[in-house]
């Protein structure tokens, strides 16, 4: 008979509290128990139960009999002369994820996953390319930072950004609670400030993540200042157009940032710069320039460098913040996906589960 054995890790603090705080009593454990576990989960993060050593012996062995502590298998580390690293993990049933570690002066930034692979299809993206698998559990989009945390020496991550592989709008229901973990100090304790959920614009998620209390960052994949450009680039245009997308920003009660994937004789003219700037104003956009990545391109070229500043400063002379990102990582082939594809090699697309679709309470 297979024992099924709970995925502490899939909870949220408030519910592994409660359902620790039940085992323990009926252990005859003293209440503390429950604290000195819950900090094992995740702030200082066990490998193992056994690696609990705080706890006594017969308490960890009656903890390994009744719950997991699932770990992402690291199948591939590299790091780029700029310092950037990225991560390939094998997950339980074979699918791959990918993580990118972004050092900046004293921050270090993760880009994380929260699906393998992508149903979206966007033009450029080396993600969708190589088509959708499922959904990442909670523990599996939380658990790339709690990787980071186990390392020797460990990353000191401060800032998150779901910019990896897949559409977090998407997944949601696990994307909600991963967000409470990524948040609360009893569990990995990184300021909601610090956090941006990056979306192509679906828009129930842009609601249900207005309705969240905390300060969480929300970018919008634009890529495209019009609708019969963005249609061509970004398919799911057709069911969230460009003016729906524009209204929730403005309506989301924090500041936005625009995302803009640089691409070479495609949307890098004056009039795209005019109309992207108009679209910024309109919901006091910030805009974010993203040099194309060589190699993640799926085959279009890079704006230059001289036509990417033109672009900024036109931007700017229409009263709209910009930034260019700079490109990291071009040594370790960083741009999301590119990593995947080269171990596992592509695979069909397929449509998203249905248990994908955003659920909004």
């Amino acid at each position: 008979m297979t024992v099924l054995h709970e995925n502490l890790l899939n909870l949220t603090p408030d519910e592994a509290k409660s359902r620790l705080g039940v085992v323990v009593a009926e252990l005859g454990q003293p209440a503390y128990r429950v604290a000195q576990i819950l900090r094992r989960l995740w702030h200082l993060p066990a490998a193992s139960f056994n690696d609990m050593t705080e706890l006594p012996a017969p308490l960890r062995a009656e903890l390994e009999l009744r719950f997991s502590l699932p770990r992402l298998a690291m199948t591939a580390r590299q790091e780029s002369k700029d310092g950037t690293q990225k991560f390939l993990f094998r997950l339980h049933d074979g699918e791959a994820i990918e993580t990118v570690a972004i050092p900046d002066g004293g921050r270090v930034t993760l880009c994380i996953s929260s699906q393998a692979g992508c149903a979206l299809k966007c033009a450029f993206c080396a993600t969708g390319a190589m088509g959708f698998s499922r959904n990442l559990e909670v523990h599996e989009i939380a658990g790339q930072v709690r990787e980071m945390r186990l390392l020797d020496p460990p990353v000191n991550v401060t800032n998150i950004v779901f910019m990896g592989m897949g559409e977090p709008m998407m997944n949601w229901k696990a994307v909600d609670p991963t967000l409470t973990l990524l948040n609360d100090p009893r569990a990995l304790g990184i300021g909601a400030r610090h956090i941006t959920i990056s979306t192509v614009g679906v828009l129930p998620g842009i609601v249900a993540l207005g309705q969240r209390a905390e300060q969480f960052r929300l970018a919008i994949s634009i890529h495209a200042p019009t609708d019969e450009l963005r249609q061509q680039l970004m398919p799911i245009n057709t069911k969230f157009p460009l003016a729906e997308v524009i209204e929730a920003a403005k309506v989301f009660d924090r500041r936005v940032t625009f995302e803009y994937v640089m691409l070479g004789g495609v949307n890098d003219g004056v009039e795209q710069a005019r109309e992207l700037a108009r679209l910024a104003r309109e919901c006091r956009a910030f805009v974010n320039l993203i040099p194309l990545h060589p190699g993640g391109g799926q085959g279009f070229v890079p704006t230059s460098g001289n036509e990417i500043s033109r672009f900024a400063r036109l931007l700017r002379d229409r009263d709209v913040e910009v930034a260019v990102r700079k490109s990291r990582g071009i040594d370790i082939a960083a741009a999301c996906g590119q990593l995947r594809v080269e171990r596992l090699g592509r695979r069909a697309p397929r449509a998203a589960e249905q248990n994908g679709d955003v659920q909004v309470a």
